[in-house]
């Protein structure tokens, strides 16, 4: 059995004529032969894959090929149709893997037509015992079956035909990887465009990967430099909070004081799904310097604090599948069990969203003092509603008197807004400016993690992500990384996470069906001159 090929060596659909061969043998009618030869021509000569009418022939093999996946059901062809299917999907354009998806959603949705019939049926007949003269168990029975026959209906037409596709795609070799990169196309163009019909399909083929990728079937593997070359490679290429620099980088990551696990899953052999960096400590980090140049590192023996530094997806087409939760948990587990001693499990964490908010913040309020300060010199005096000065009187007096010759500004906010928004970050090689920053950046930032919602939840990524895993935010630290990436995103600052075993479960359960943030003493104390936040403090 042939598994899908590589999709960066896939030449346009080799096996369209295969496959019409043997469907010929089995049912004596081939499809069009027009669509195979044109599929078997593509490539011969320099100009033919430029032609219009050749592209258009793919697209149309392709869909055909895709029918026959869902429609058949001739096993002993289904394995080659499936290859032929992913290998010329592979060979679209973006644009043409727009239009099959489109027609994949819409055309072989469910038969809505059929679902209505059988719920007017449905609703046609009479409940059980709600007629005191029927009273015979046999007549009963009798309704039950017709309720049992008309419900096992509805459960089979509310199924589109598109979920035969992701079936026989999950049970064929490669087909969850394809599955993925389907995916990974269905979100690039939900960015773009709010389709219903492909929303409903990302949605459904969701809901199924949540399930084939359930952490039963998934493989916990602790990463070592002695794992394959190949293997290796996909944790430097995929790595995607803390870049690895080289060869010395990553053997640093994988050695004494420092733990790397993955996820694996027997469809897609040799390549983690997610991975996590750890790293033994005596003490909880405050910077992410710390954790990459720690050298030598401790003891493993002396170490109290297990810190997860990085965690990174290597799948686009598994985004909002939860698998870091599982993972969290797995190894918080593993290490308990092989190292006792180790009694603290904290992150240092990025803050990915918190500059973008702060200058969005920064610049709409700029905007409205310029308004006021108008309004109030005219005869209206009118004001905004909207209007906040989101620095404190000393705040805004220190960074105006220290900024006054290179970044003058008309209020302390358009000051700040300067600064944070230079290109080569230059506040940071000012001590003076530095200790003028400090206090609102770090307020500021302790209430867009507490704070600042969307949907009820965290509007940070990250912050969402750890507090629905059970963490509690527990300190932020200033400077902790100072790489153009970190002062771009988070001003440098970072925060450190803590996943208190016995109050895991709790915690998770209380975000998920309140919001409810739980936070430290120190983090609460950065909120308490603005107005209450609901908080638990430890």
């Amino acid at each position: 059995m042939k598994a899908l090929s590589d999709p960066n060596k896939l030449p346009l659909l080799p096996l369209t004529g295969k496959v019409n061969q043997m469907l010929t043998n089995f049912e004596g009618n081939p499809f069009d032969s027009s669509v195979s030869q044109a599929a078997a021509e593509e490539g011969q000569g320099p100009n033919k894959l430029n032609r219009p009418t050749n592209i258009e022939r793919d697209f149309d093999a392709v869909r055909e090929s895709m029918h026959s996946a869902i429609s058949l059901n001739k096993t002993e062809v289904l394995d080659v149709v499936l290859n032929d299917f992913s290998e010329g999907y592979f060979g679209l354009s973006f644009e043409s893997r727009r239009k099959l998806l489109l027609t994949l959603a819409q055309v072989y949705d469910l038969n809505r037509t059929q679902v209505r019939d059988l719920i007017k049926q449905y609703l046609g007949l009479e409940l059980p015992g709600s007629n005191a003269s029927e009273s015979s168990t046999v007549d009963e029975e009798a309704m039950l079956s017709c309720f049992y026959r008309l419900e096992r209906n509805l459960r089979q037409v509310l199924k589109p035909a598109y979920e035969l596709l992701f079936e026989r795609l999950n049970n064929h070799p490669g087909g969850l990887r394809f599955l993925s990169i389907l995916r990974a196309d269905i979100l690039s163009i939900l960015a773009e465009e709010n389709i219903a019909s492909l929303r409903a399909l990302d949605s459904y083929l969701k809901e199924k990967l949540n399930t084939w990728l359930s952490p039963a079937a998934l493989e916990l593997h602790q990463i070592t430099w002695d794992d394959p070359a190949s293997l290796l490679e996909k944790i430097v290429a995929y790595e995607a909070v803390h870049p690895i620099s080289n060869l010395l980088d990553l053997k640093r990551r994988l050695g004494v004081g420092r733990r790397c696990f993955g996820y694996l899953h027997p469809a897609i052999p040799g390549e983690p799904l997610i991975f996590i960096e750890v790293a033994l400590l005596r003490n909880v980090a405050q910077t992410i310097q710390e954790v990459l140049w720690d050298t030598p590192p401790i003891p493993e023996s002396e170490a109290t604090c297990a810190l997860f530094y990085s965690i990174s997806s290597t799948q686009p087409g598994l985004a909002g599948i939860n698998l870091g939760k599982f993972l969290i948990k797995r190894v918080i587990t593993l290490v308990k069990r092989d190292m006792p001693h180790i009694s603290t499990f904290a992150t240092i964490s990025p803050i990915p969203g918190y500059m973008q908010w702060l200058l969005s913040k920064l610049a709409s309020q700029s905007i409205l003092a310029e308004v006021e300060n108008m309004s109030q010199s005219s005869s209206s005096g009118s004001f905004s509603t909207f209007r906040e000065n989101l620095l404190e009187p000393d705040e805004e007096r220190l960074l105006l008197s220290c900024s006054q010759e290179s970044f003058p500004g008309k209020n302390g906010m358009d000051v700040m807004l300067k600064l944070l928004t230079s290109t080569k970050y230059e506040w940071t090689s000012s001590p003076e400016l530095l200790s003028a920053l400090k206090p609102p950046l770090m307020r500021l930032c302790a209430r867009y993690l507490l704070e600042e919602k969307k949907r009820g939840k965290a509007l940070d990524s990250v912050a969402n992500f750890h507090l629905q895993n059970g963490a509690m935010i527990e300190r932020i630290n200033w400077m902790a990384d100072r790489s153009e990436k970190g002062l771009r995103q988070s001003g440098g600052i970072m925060v450190n996470y803590v996943y208190r075993v016995e109050k895991i479960d709790e915690y998770a359960q209380s975000y998920f069906s309140t919001g409810h943030i739980h936070a430290s003493n120190d983090i609460h104390r950065y909120t308490m001159p603005w107005k209450g936040h609901e908080v638990t403090t430890v």
